[in-house]
């Protein structure tokens, strides 16, 4: 299984803080915001890679960061060439460069990988092996989904309706009237079988901009469930939630 990182956005909502430098380097405590996520992910016996897809801009930075790691598994940077936030290519198509990328160390030029695919820039108070436990439990592609109650945080993020056995049975991005009070959080597993159809997603219509493009695009051609998140997460979006996060982890 391969761990792939989305990192190649250029937070603009922090201003000058990351103006010149990627937001999953900013220091959070004794580490960084992608340092603790990476913390729990390599522990993931399944797990034998990260690989980061940044920008051309950052791209520099993530390598000199990685050098100082010590994870057991090995750290990929991969470049997806843009250099500003008007030229980036969304979060889909760095997933599918990234795919690209691994299926060129096949030799038949498939990626033969399972995918855990993650957002760079929130906290959790989970671990990625519960939901790892739960995707090889239902043998499908999954998503993550927690409980919202505000109406107007759910217009703003994909909401998904379940049934008995957490398959999904509808997904929305961004409805002004929610079906349910389920969230989509940007973190996914994608069996291997699923990913021809992830390569041909962007020919057949799938959004490209937000990672929940593809989740909403893949519960419409394969079967998905979502697993419920045990324990909460904090998204840091702006300068005050930042603030706030140093504060909590100082």
């Amino acid at each position: 299984m391969k761990n792939i990182v989305i990192a190649a956005g250029y937070a603009t909502r922090l201003g000058e803080l990351t103006k010149n430098f990627p937001k999953p380097l900013l220091k959070i405590g004794n580490s960084t915001i992608l340092g603790r996520m990476l913390d729990d992910i390599d522990t993931i016996l399944e797990v034998d890679e990260h690989v980061i897809v940044t920008n051309h801009k950052f791209a520099h930075i993530f390598e000199d960061w990685a050098k100082g790691t010590h994870y057991q598994k090995p750290i990929r940077i991969v470049d997806d060439g843009t250099e500003t936030n008007e030229t980036r290519l969304g979060a889909v198509k760095d997933l599918l460069l990234a795919i690209d990328t691994l299926a060129k160390d096949t030799e038949d030029g498939v990626c033969k990988d399972d995918l855990l695919v993650v957002a760079a820039d929130n906290i959790l108070f989970f671990t990625f092996r519960d939901f790892v436990a739960f995707a090889k439990e239902k043998g499908t592609s999954c998503i993550m989904c927690h409980e919202q109650p505000s109406i107007e945080k759910l217009q703003r993020t994909g909401v998904v309706v379940l049934d008995e056995n957490n398959r999904v049975l509808n997904m929305e991005e961004k409805p002004q009237e929610p079906k349910s009070h389920w969230a989509v959080p940007p973190f996914y597993f994608y069996r291997k079988e699923d990913i021809p159809t992830i390569m041909t997603s962007i020919d057949n219509g799938c959004g490209f901009d937000a990672p929940g493009n593809l989740a909403h695009f893949m519960v419409e051609h394969t079967t998905m469930h979502a697993w419920p998140m045990n324990a909460g997460r904090f998204d840091i979006g702006s300068l005050d939630t930042y603030k706030e996060a140093q504060e909590r982890f100082k």
